[in-house]
């Protein structure tokens, strides 16, 4: 078995303290992008969660918005669904916000809470697949537990 990163183990506790039934799995290889882990898993793109961090509102708080792999971010559509202009958000900005680097950023285990946004589509698919901490971990959950335990609002982003 292979030893988890530290930032693994705070996802791995994350789903524990949620009581999912999912675990961290590490990957034989690398999976910095949607396609590369939906290629890795041997899944559908759009089973893939994309854990994207924006800025917006006044003060350009961060904001994460979990999407379809299949699926762009349409910022400004996206950004009058939640009510403010939306900016993508620099690496430093997202380590400092969740504690992972880009390419490996999970919906749960963040350093600072944020509001939380989930692609609708994510919801055709029984399960879906998100990082773990890291490019080369991921996890299995089923959206609804996926919007429950985050707090998650559910929007259009395309």
């Amino acid at each position: 078995m292979t030893d988890l990163r530290s930032s693994e183990l705070r996802v791995a506790a994350a789903l524990s303290e949620h009581a999912l039934p999912g675990r961290v799995t590490v990957l034989t290889q690398l999976a910095t992008t949607a396609q590369m882990a939906a290629d890795a898993l041997g899944i559908d793109l759009g089973r893939i969660v994309k854990s994207l961090v924006f800025t917006g509102g006044d003060a350009g708080e961060p904001v994460m918005v979990l999407v379809s792999g299949a699926n762009r971010v349409h910022e400004r559509r996206t950004g009058r669904a939640i009510g403010f202009k939306l900016e993508r958000a620099d690496a430093d900005v997202v380590r400092s916000a969740t504690g992972f680097a880009i390419g490996g950023v999970s919906p749960f285990g963040h350093l600072k809470p944020m509001p939380i946004y989930m692609d609708e589509d994510l919801f055709q698919y029984d399960t879906v697949w998100a990082a773990a901490g890291d490019p080369r971990s991921v996890f299995e959950i089923a959206p609804p537990d996926l919007q429950r335990t985050t707090a998650a609002t559910r929007i259009a982003v395309t």
